[in-house]
Order: structure tokens, then sequence, then C-alpha cells
């Protein structure tokens, strides 16, 4: 130490010193920053590295900035990687675009400090479509709706004027569909993206070649003046509402960073380190390395992994099991970042740090999970690979066909037909089918407590053949009632339970709440208890009048020297049963009497065992799993008919569960609550999470269940399948549509009948087509859950 301080501080002869931060040499006298530390003084290039030094000067003396900065530039070597949505095969290096749809690459790590700036660059290109979509809507609608404004402003002056509208909206704003068009068409990886560049494109080139040369067309194609119908608004309405579509979508994947990032909250800002000359102050968490040892105090989240080295406690683990009853800590044990100290004082040294921590892995996992899950493409895309090309053959045939067989001009007839065609297969209904049922139904299932993030959820949520649970919070309550007190002979349940809520009073530990809670009900008058004392692991003891009183384990009680008089038999019966029992002894100067046990227990959801019968009667299998011991986890899944336990499982072992699952060949969701569950609601098909838990787990999953209980499930359940069916009649609407519409577009009507449809009936078609979809959408805000 002595000598790094030497080489920093200044001699008369040497007037620089360096910047023990940055290591840049400092020329004194130039007004720079300076700090005097333990009687040196410290001198440093800018108030940046001032600041650094000033909050953690330990870190940078003893070269332990070194070391970290060579550990960062190790895993730093690669850059950060980026990874497409839709094709999860596509990783690079820095952000880009994908090479097989053209959509924006986003960070594997699942979140980035930098905007989205596809998300806002939608947003602006979605107002200017918006925008021009209303008076395009006003111009072309309101003759329908008795508001001629075309008659009043004139045909021809309409026709110019939204040609100036769709202008911009088609060369501008929907440039990036153009583009993922195209990249579709290159790499013959048919999708959405085709569809609408054809249908828009070739709306708005016939539009305008009808708009600027009418004289092109032949006169019987012609409305009234002379002018030729036009297609702006169809252009237009069609880019602005897979704009909408765009953002929503974007939104929704921009909020599963906050999953991660609520998972990274959970971690302190700042951990306390001891120095070795018994110096104490609170470090920026990022400078902790391993071996630092470090104090924890009541009621603060332990800052990374480590082992108890003094002092001892009680920690909540509910992080990594998921269970509410804190863990007693002594020298030796191991702690974990993220856990809440509950009681007593920690000190610690650290061993893992930074990435390798917990609560990091378990970022990494919730990270890769969300990654591994990209978005369905839909039916409409799965339908689009075969529709495309069966489109733009149907142009292609009716261009020839009338090329050699139309009547003259044959050329102009060709390339009406060929347009139409294509025009015709705009996919205005199309993009309405999924977007209008998914919107009806978020509003519709927010209304039965079923919040919907993702569609994905909803689609899936129908094709789900298993269930995995977590057990505390889900199954059960999550908070432990008094479920039995056994007296022992001559003594009374109340005075057992007075004893203990004396010893419980002011504690913060579930089970005291529990003891507390029930004498509450009771109306028990508590007696005061002094000298109290907590034995780590064992139990609790204090005064209470002229007595000493202990509650904890068999092992505490056999310590006062009772005999625990057969109880002990009834205790690990109760114990089978999944409650965690305690006894009660009295010591009245030196002689123990043996008062009686109190069992405490997660009591089981009052509707979860109907709910399970009713989702195995739906062939849906359930399995438990939980961080919780084998006997517990046993017991609850006797009373409610679980299928299949796993006890004493850790976050990543759940992962591990719902991913073999899959593997397997199910489709599985998978319902929790807990920090510990927020990777495997990640990893599921569809994760469920329970409204009442943690925010992470709520961030984590597709879909929120407001009340908390597994009748919500159910109800997710009939939503999903009604929106699935609804999507798939609206399909059937688009491409009903479609498949009747462009052979008549094509004009195989016109060797029989001579019809060629007219432009002008072709747009009512659409439109139709559109309120036929909205309207069967609009069905499911009268859906019964």
């Amino acid at each position: 130490m002595q000598e790094t301080v030497a080489s920093i501080v200044p001699t008369e002869e040497n007037r620089e010193a360096t910047d023990p931060v940055c290591g840049m040499t400092v020329a004194l006298g130039k007004g720079k920053p300076t700090l005097r530390y333990k009687g040196e003084d410290y001198h440093f290039c800018n108030p940046k590295c001032h600041d650094k030094f000033e909050t953690d000067p330990y870190f940078y003396l003893s070269g332990n900035n070194l070391k970290k900065k060579e550990l960062e530039a190790e895993r730093s070597a690669t850059g950060a990687l980026f990874t497409c949505p839709m094709d999860p095969e596509i990783v690079q290096e820095g952000p880009g675009t994908c090479p097989i749809c053209g959509m924006a690459l986003e960070p594997m790590s699942g979140v980035s400090d930098e905007p989205n700036h596809e998300l806002i660059d939608f947003t602006r290109r979605l107002w200017v479509s918006a925008l021009a979509a209303i008076p395009l809507l006003v111009l072309t609608m309101g003759p329908m709706v008795g508001v001629p404004v075309r008659d009043w402003i004139g045909e021809g002056f309409a026709i110019y004027l939204e040609a100036i509208l769709a202008t911009p909206v088609v060369l501008w704003a929907a440039l990036p569909f153009f583009q993922r068009g195209w990249t579709s068409l290159v790499t013959r990886h048919f999708n959405m993206w085709t569809l609408i560049m054809i249908g828009v494109g070739a709306a708005y080139l016939y539009s305008m070649i009808a708009a600027f040369m009418p004289f092109l067309f032949p006169d019987t194609l012609k409305g009234a003046g002379g002018h030729m119908p036009v297609y702006f608004e169809a252009a237009v309405v069609i880019v602005a509402l897979v704009f909408v579509g765009q953002v929503l979508e974007l939104n929704a994947r921009e909020r599963t960073g906050d999953a991660i990032r609520a998972l990274l909250d959970l971690a302190p800002k700042t951990a306390r380190r001891i120095v070795a000359d018994g110096d104490e102050y609170d470090a920026p968490l990022e400078n902790i390395v391993a071996g630092d040892r470090l104090r924890v105090r009541p009621g603060e989240a332990v800052p990374v992994d480590g082992v108890v080295l003094e002092g001892g406690s009680s920690v909540d683990e509910s992080l990594v099991t998921g269970e509410p009853v804190p863990v007693a800590k002594e020298p030796g044990d191991r702690v974990t970042g993220g856990t809440l100290n509950k009681t007593g004082t920690l000190v610690m040294e650290a061993q893992l740090v930074g990435e390798d921590t917990m609560l990091a892995k378990i970022v990494d996992m919730v990270a890769s999970a969300q990654r591994s899950r990209a978005p369905i493409q839909g039916l409409a895309d799965r339908v689009a690979g075969y529709f495309v090309p069966t489109v733009v053959g149907v142009a292609v045939l009716a261009f020839c066909a009338w090329l050699v067989f139309g009547p003259s001009p044959s050329l102009v007839h060709a390339v009406i037909a060929a347009v139409s065609v294509l025009i015709i297969a705009c996919p205005c209904a199309l993009g309405l089918a999924t977007p209008m049922s998914i919107m009806t139904a978020t509003g519709r299932g927010a209304q039965a407590g079923v919040l919907v993030k993702t569609a994905e959820s909803l689609e899936r949520l129908a094709e789900v053949d298993m269930i995995v649970v977590d057990k505390t919070g889900t199954l059960t309550e999550g908070r432990p009632v008094v479920s039995d007190i056994l007296p022992n002979a001559g003594v009374t349940e109340n005075h057992v339970l007075e004893l203990a809520a004396a010893l419980e009073k002011g504690s913060e530990h579930p089970l005291a709440e529990a003891i507390l809670d029930a004498a509450g009900e009771r109306q028990l008058d508590i007696p005061v208890a002094n000298s109290f004392e907590a034995v780590t692991g064992k139990g609790v003891t204090a005064k209470i009048g002229t007595s000493r009183v202990f509650l904890g384990n068999a092992v505490f009680a056999r310590e006062t020297g009772v005999d625990l008089d057969g109880l002990d038999e009834r205790a690990e019966e109760l114990s089978e049963l999944g409650r965690t029992v305690m006894f009660l002894v009295q010591d009245f100067g030196g002689q123990a009497f043996l008062q009686g046990l109190i069992a405490v227990s997660d009591p089981v959801k009052p509707n979860a065992k109907v709910a399970i019968a009713a989702l195995h009667h739906d062939g849906v299998k359930i399995v438990m799993a939980t961080g919780d011991a084998p006997q517990t986890a046993a017991a609850v899944a006797a009373v409610l008919g679980i299928d299949e336990v796993h006890a004493g499982v850790l976050p990543e072992g759940k992962q591990k569960l719902v991913e073999d699952l899959k593997a397997g060949g199910h489709t599985v969701a998978m319902a929790g609550d807990g920090v510990n569950d927020a990777p495997a609601l990640a990893a599921a098909d569809v994760g469920l999470a329970m409204g009442t838990g943690a925010d992470v787990a709520v961030e984590s999953a597709g879909l929120t269940l407001l009340k908390g209980d597994l009748e919500g499930i159910l109800r997710a359940r009939t939503l999903a399948r009604e929106t699935v069916r609804n999507i798939r009649q609206n399909l059937f609407f688009a491409f009903a549509y479609n498949t009747v519409g462009v052979p008549v577009a094509a004009g195989v009507l016109y060797p029989v009948f001579g019809v060629l449809l007219s432009p002008m009936l072709a747009a009512v078609a659409m439109s139709l087509s559109s309120v036929s979809v909205i309207s069967n959408a609009l069905r499911l805000r009268t859906l019964k859950l």
C-alpha cells in the first residue's frame, strides 16, 4: 500500500502525479481536482475520476481496479451480441438488420442502455401514416355515409389530393416494409412482408398511372368525368394498420426487458466493505471483488454470493427457493446475492461477484429463455408462404391470357387484369384479422382478471397439454398460519399460544406472524417478554414473569432437559403433512416443563383442488416444481391430486424441467409467482404469473392472473381457445374473399358473361371483407369466462 501511495504523491522535484483512477499523468498547479485521504494528497485529471476515488478509495489504492479491468477486457474480447427475434439462428456482433426477414436485431442480453431506435422510427412513421390515412378515408368513404366531399371539391382535384397524401406514406413511411418484402423475395421466405409489398406497391403504382395517365385505359373502365378509380386510400390504410401492429409488438418486446431490469434491481447498489485496518464504508457494488470482507446489516440485501465469516442471522432465500420461511445462517454457511438478511448482522467474504453470482445467472437464464421463444409467425404467415406465389402466378397467367386472347387494346387489358389481381389481393382484411381479435380478447381478458402481454401467449395457451406449477403462492396461500395447537396434559391451548405469542412479539419472521395472528383472532392477553434471545437454527427464548420460556425445534426442547411425552411422535406425523412444528418449554427456576407444541403450515388455496380437477378433465397434466422439502411437497400434492412432483428445485432446475418437458414433445405452461420462477416462466411456451407475486415473475410471463388463483388459468385457457378460433374465422373470411376475388379480377367471367370486374366493385368488396373481419372479432367482447 505504501509503495502505491509513494508512486502517486508528487515530490518537490516531480511536479507531476499519476491519477490513481485512470492512470493518466496529472500536471500540478493547473487547477486539477485534488483529494486528501488519510494524510496524503491525490490528484486527478478530471472531476469524474475524483468522484470515483472519493466513493471508494480502497478499490483504487489496493490495485483491485486493475484486476477488474483485466477481467473485463477478457470478457469483452467479443463485442455485444445481437440476434433476430423472428430468426434466432441469426447472431452477430453489434446491432443491424436480419438478413432473412429484415427486422432490427435485438441485444442477446435482453437489455440495452441504448433506446430502441426501431420503435422510435416506427412510431414516427405510424404518425405520418395515420395523419394521411384519416383525410384519405374521409375523401373515399365520405360519399358512402352521406358526406359528398368529392362532389364539393371535384373528382379530379380529389384524385390529385389523394396522390399528394399517399406519396410520402408509400415512398417514405412504408420503406422498411418494402425492404423486408424485397428481402423475403431474395431469400424466398415468403411472408406478410411479401404480401404487403406487392399489395401496397401494386395499388400505388396503378393509382398513380390511373390518376396522371388515364388515357392509357379503355373508356369502358372509366367513371363519370373520364376519371379512373384509384386505390391510394387502400395502400395508405394498409401501411397505417401494419404500423399499428408493429408498434404494439415492439412495445411488447421492449417490455420483456423489464423482467431483467426487475431482477437487477434486487441486488443492492452498494456493499459495506470492511478493510484491513478495520474501517468500514459503503462501496459501489461493481467495485466489490472476490475476497472482500463485507458487513450485511439487518434488513439489507446480501450484495454478492459468499460465505459467512462472523455473526448469525435468518436470511429470506425466497429468491432461490421460493419459500417464505427464512433460513438460519452461521459462520461457514453460504449466502446468495439478492437474498434478504432479516434479523442479525453478518460478516461475509465475497466469493462470486458480477456475472458469476446466482442472481446474474438467473438474469442470463431469463434472457436466454426469452430469446429462445421466437414470436409465432401466425396462421397468416404460414398461409402466405403458399398464397404469395399463387397470387403472383395468377397475375402472370392473367397478363399472358389477356395479351394473347384479349380484345384490343390487348396490352392495356392485360396490364389491368394483372394489376387488378394484385390489388384485390391486398392484405387489408388479412392485416385486420389477427390484431382485431387480439385487441378485443385482451380487453375481455382484463375484465376477467387475465392480463395478456403477447398475442403469442394466447395462441400457445390454447395448445398447452402440461402445466408446471410452483407450490408457494400458486397452490398455497404463501402465508403461514397456525394449523395445530397440541397442549400437554393439564395445559390449555390458549396458554400455549399466549406464551408463544409473547416470545414472537416484535419478530418479523413469517412463523411469528402466524402465531401472532392466531393469538389476535382469539383475542388473547399476551404477556410481556424480557431478555429475548434468538438461538440460530434452534429457536427463541425469553423471560416471562419469573419463568424462562423456550420455543423451537425438538433439539432445542431436549436441551432444556424435558421429556417430550409422546408429542415428538405427533410432531413427526404433522411434519409428514408438510407442517413446521415448534415445541414450547417453560422453566421455573431450573425445573423445565413441556407445555405443548404449535404447528404452522402454508394452507392450500380453497379453489386449487377444483381447478386442478377441471384442468385434468381438459386433458392437462399438472406437475409441481418447488424449492420446498420433498415431505412438504408430497403432502400438498397428495391433497390436490398433482400428477408429478419435483421438490428441492432451484431456479435453474425449474428452467431445465420446463425445457426437458418441451423437448419431450409437450406444450408447456408454467405458473408461478416468485423471483425463482422467472427463468422457468420465460422458458415455458406460456408463462402464467400470479398477480399477487413478485414483479419480475409478472414481467417474465406472457399472461398475468390478477386474482392469483388456478381458476384464472381456466379462464385464460377459455379466452385463448376462443381467440384462436376467432382468428381462424377471420383468416377464413380474408382468404375466402381473395379466393373468389382473385379469379374474378383475372377475368374468368369475361369469356362467359363478358364481365370484367370494375375497380370500384373491387374496392367495395375489399371494404366488405374488412367489415366482416371487424364484426366477427368484436363478438369476443361478449365471451363468457
